[in-house]
């Protein structure tokens, strides 16, 4: 069995949004330079987070997306569409943008104002070859693009709620909408078409530096996008009202008396042969060849619903009173490697996890996660504790969804004796403060964990004020941005003498014969 990780490596966690930028969100001209640091700090991976485009109206997730296939507009970069003769060089004159997070309701406009000044310039003089070549190859193009110009039409209702005649996607209809909104609809191609004409070439640049990127892939979507408008047989909705006959979340638990209600539309996994499967099986094939055509290793959010799935009737307020289904299983993945070939996934096998998923996972050989702030309860056999790692996985010191941990180390709703054990397992009387996030950072690395990856912000030594995201928390998440001056050469030698010491130095490149050497 292929492995997915061949050799111990190390990387960061850093999403796009949170790279320098002067134009107020990362952006995929400065990411060039985030992979000159990766490389020159000797990591192997860089793990962002999903792509896809993102809206004020969802708090500005990057889990919850109108598309499953497209990509964010906001990260394409001003200095690009400069230097290929689409903006002014007066245009990247940035309006005094944070450094430190993110103004969603600053950044917004002002990028859709530069790229509609791209647009008007590339339609009247711009060398349309690519731009044509990328629209007639793109096959979930025309659905995405379509979709977008009527919600624009309709403002931004969701699709649920416009007129009958388009909501049903009838093909009548669609045709007298796509020549109606030809325009729009080429606009959105366009944007579509420099996302991916400028990841490529930073993608380009990333594998010339021995840098591999690591996607993320949340299993459900959000009922508001184009893939549950255009595909709405294989999901579980009602025929009049088109809303969810039943809905994603998780059941009760220690952490919560009435469970998580995520409300995304279920997957008919249910349909086991039919015209219904085949659209199914198709819609992902679709799915994972668009987003392994962007990254190297694709981790897969709740990994544990194609095992089973917790189901909850989609009038529900709480997720008390859902069933356990059985999801698609090994059958589905088998299928899908028959057509794409080796799938290289990192399963998030985090949470409720039964002997069936951990089954499920260790048959198609894919590294489970290991975080290291879950490790700390005082029972020797936690699974989180690096003692009882199989190498197969991969650590984190913690994800977007956890405290940086320093935030972790000063929360005053950590046990003590949680502290105290963390301080045992690194080998600490006592720790200053200073030095928490290095000694979480020796643990992970020093780990039998084939791969370790360090969110940023641990890297750093930051605190709670830096953290990404808190869960059930609908404001001020997926803000936090990363400064220039902290990716110091101080910082990048320290990373790489750890990375040379644990052995996680990326594998050199096989020697190439000289002329006229013998091979």
């Amino acid at each position: 069995m292929k492995q997915v990780i061949s050799a111990r490596a190390n990387g960061i966690l850093l999403h796009v949004s949170s790279l320098p930028s002067p134009h107020g969100i990362g952006d995929l001209e400065h990411a060039f330079e985030f992979i000159d640091f990766l490389a020159a700090a000797g990591q192997t991976y860089w793990q962002v987070l999903p792509l896809g485009p993102t809206s004020p109206i969802f708090g500005s997730s990057p889990y919850m997306s109108f598309s499953a296939f497209a990509g964010n507009p906001l990260f394409i970069a001003p200095e690009l569409l400069y230097r290929d003769g689409l903006l002014d060089s007066d245009d990247l004159a940035a309006p005094g943008f944070s450094e430190y997070f993110v103004e969603f309701d600053k950044v917004i406009p002002w990028k859709e104002r530069l790229l509609a000044k791209a647009w008007q310039r590339f339609r009247t003089a711009g060398n349309r070859s690519g731009f044509e070549q990328f629209r007639d190859s793109t096959e979930w193009l025309a659905d995405h693009t379509l979709f977008m110009a009527l919600k624009r039409k309709f403002n931004q209702k969701p699709w649920y709620q416009w007129p009958e005649e388009v909501c049903t996607a009838n093909r009548k209809s669609l045709l007298v909408a796509e020549a109606e909104l030809a325009e729009s609809i080429e606009y959105y191609q366009f944007e579509q078409y420099l996302f991916f004409s400028q990841w490529h070439r930073m993608r380009q640049y990333a594998a010339e530096k021995g840098v591999r990127i690591i996607g993320d892939l949340p299993v459900y979507v959000g009922l508001d996008s184009v893939d549950v408008w255009a595909n709405q047989n294989i999901f579980e909705l009602r025929k009049k009202s088109r809303l969810p006959a039943s809905v994603a979340g998780v059941p009760p638990d220690y952490f919560s008396s009435t469970g998580q209600l995520w409300g995304n539309p279920l997957y008919r996994w249910n349909t086991r042969k039919g015209v219904v499967k085949d659209q199914l099986y198709d819609w992902w094939t679709r799915r994972f060849a668009t987003v392994f055509s962007l990254v190297d290793v694709l981790r897969i959010d709740h990994f544990r619903g194609f095992e089973s799935y917790w189901s909850v009737p989609g009038n529900d307020r709480t997720a008390e009173h859902g069933t356990w289904k059985k999801g698609p299983g090994l059958v589905f993945f088998r299928e899908m490697e028959k057509r794409l070939g080796h799938l290289p996934v990192i399963a998030e096998d985090l949470g409720m996890i039964t002997p069936e998923v951990e089954k499920l996972r260790d048959n198609l050989g894919y590294p489970g996660m290991k975080i290291l702030q879950f490790a700390f309860d005082g029972n020797p056999a936690n699974p989180y504790l690096p003692c009882n790692y199989d190498p197969n996985c991969v650590v984190f010191t913690g994800t977007h969804d956890n405290d940086t941990v320093l935030g972790w180390y000063l929360d005053p709703d950590v046990p003590e004796e949680s502290k105290q054990q963390f301080r045992k397992a690194a080998n600490r009387q006592d720790c200053p403060l200073q030095a928490v996030h290095r000694d979480f950072i020796y643990l992970a690395m020093s780990s039998t964990a084939v791969l370790s990856i360090l969110p940023m912000q641990d890297i750093l030594g930051f605190g709670n004020d830096c953290r990404m995201n808190m869960p059930s928390t609908p404001s001020g998440n997926w803000v936090w941005r990363c400064a220039p001056r902290y990716f110091s050469d101080e910082i990048s030698t320290w990373l790489l003498d750890q990375t040379r010491f644990f052995n996680r130095l990326p594998e050199p490149e096989p020697s190439k014969p000289s002329a006229g050497e013998k091979k």
